[in-house]
C-alpha cells in the first residue's frame, strides 16, 4: 500500500480542519502530508510509529508533528473502537501570527515539531476537554481552542521528542512503501519466528541489500527494531492486564526470561514490574 500524502487541508471554510475519527481500528497506512498535525486519542490501543520511533499508546496519548513527517497508528490486540481528534493545519495558516511576541512559545514549540513531540498524560487529559470542544464549536471559538491548546502545550513539562535526529523525513514513495509493508507484516507475525529473510522477500530484497536499507532507515538492524517491537507489546500489556511478567514475555515471544529482562531494561531503562508499577501508579 501506497504512503497517504494529502497536499492541503480539505476545508474551503476555516484556516484549520478539525475531525474526530471513530472506527474499529486504525486502517490509514504509514503516511505524510505538507502540513502540521495534531492527534489525541480519546479511546483506543496499540502501537504508534513517528519517523523512526515506536511506541505504545493508549488513552490520552497526545502527538504533534510538523510537516513531511512519516507517522502512523496501529491498533495491537484491542476490542475497543478508535475514537481520536486530529487537527491538521498550514504553516502559512498561522505563519503571521506565531511572528508576534505574544506568540513566541507557540513558535517554538512549532519549530521542535519537526520530529514529532509527544507529552505527558497529565498534560494530555488536562487537554481532553478542549479537544472534544473542537469537534462541537462555531469556527471562531474553535481557533481560539486551538490557541489555547498550543500555548498549554508550549508551556507543558515533559516533552518527548519521538523521530531520531538522523531520520530523513524525505523518504522516496518506493521507500515509505516498504515501511508499510515491513510494518503491517510484522503487525500480524510479531509474536511468531519472524526472519530478516522472510521480511527481505515480502519487500523483493536481498538479506544484504534488505539490512542496509533498514539500518539507514531506521538508524538500528532489523533483529533491534523486532526485538523494540516485542517490548512495546509487553509494556501495553504490563499496563492493562494483571498477567505475570513472566507470562507476558513468552506471550510476546520471548522464550529466554533472562533475554526478555534484558531487552526490556535496554529499551525501557528499568525493569518490567518497576515499569507497571510506576504506570500504575502503585
Amino acid at each position: 500500500m501506497k504512503p497517504e500524502y494529502r497536499t492541503g487541508i480539505p476545508s474551503t471554510e476555516t484556516s484549520f480542519h478539525v475531525k474526530q475519527i471513530d472506527l474499529p481500528e486504525f486502517d490509514v497506512a504509514w503516511h505524510y502530508h505538507p502540513h502540521f498535525e495534531l492527534t489525541y486519542i480519546l479511546q483506543s490501543t496499540g502501537i504508534r510509529y513517528v519517523g523512526d520511533s515506536m511506541h505504545p499508546f493508549d488513552r490520552g496519548d497526545l502527538v504533534l508533528m510538523g510537516s513531511n513527517l512519516p507517522h502512523c497508528w496501529k491498533t495491537v490486540e484491542s476490542k475497543e473502537d478508535v475514537h481520536c481528534v486530529v487537527v491538521h493545519w498550514q504553516d502559512a495558516s498561522i505563519n503571521d501570527w506565531v511572528k508576534k511576541p505574544e506568540f513566541s512559545d507557540i513558535k517554538s514549540l512549532l519549530d521542535h515539531a519537526g520530529r514529532g513531540i509527544s507529552f505527558d498524560l497529565n498534560t494530555s487529559l488536562e487537554l481532553e476537554p478542549y479537544f472534544k470542544k473542537l469537534t462541537t464549536v462555531r469556527p471562531f471559538e474553535r481557533l481560539i481552542t486551538l490557541l489555547q491548546i498550543l500555548d498549554k502545550l508550549a508551556n507543558a513539562p515533559n516533552r518527548r521528542i519521538l523521530a531520531g535526529p538522523g531520520f530523513h523525513n524525505t523518504l522516496s514513495d518506493k521507500a515509505s512503501d516498504r515501511v508499510s509493508l515491513i510494518n503491517n507484516y510484522l503487525k500480524d507475525h510479531i509474536l511468531e519466528n519472524v526472519t530478516l529473510t522472510e521480511v527481505a522477500s515480502l519487500v523483493s530484497m536481498s538479506r544484504e541489500a534488505f539490512s542496509r536499507f533498514f539500518k539507514k532507515t531506521f538508524g538500528k538492524p532489523f533483529t533491534t527494531y523486532v526485538n523494540e517491537y516485542k517490548i512495546n507489546l509487553a509494556s501495553k500489556m504490563l499496563i492493562q492486564t494483571d498477567l505475570s511478567v513472566s507470562e507476558i514475555g513468552y506471550r510476546t515471544g520471548f522464550n529466554n526470561l533472562t533475554f526478555f529482562h534484558r531487552q526490556f531494561h535496554r529499551f525501557q531503562n528499568m525493569p518490567p514490574s518497576k515499569y507497571r508499577k510506576e504506570y500504575r501508579g502503585i
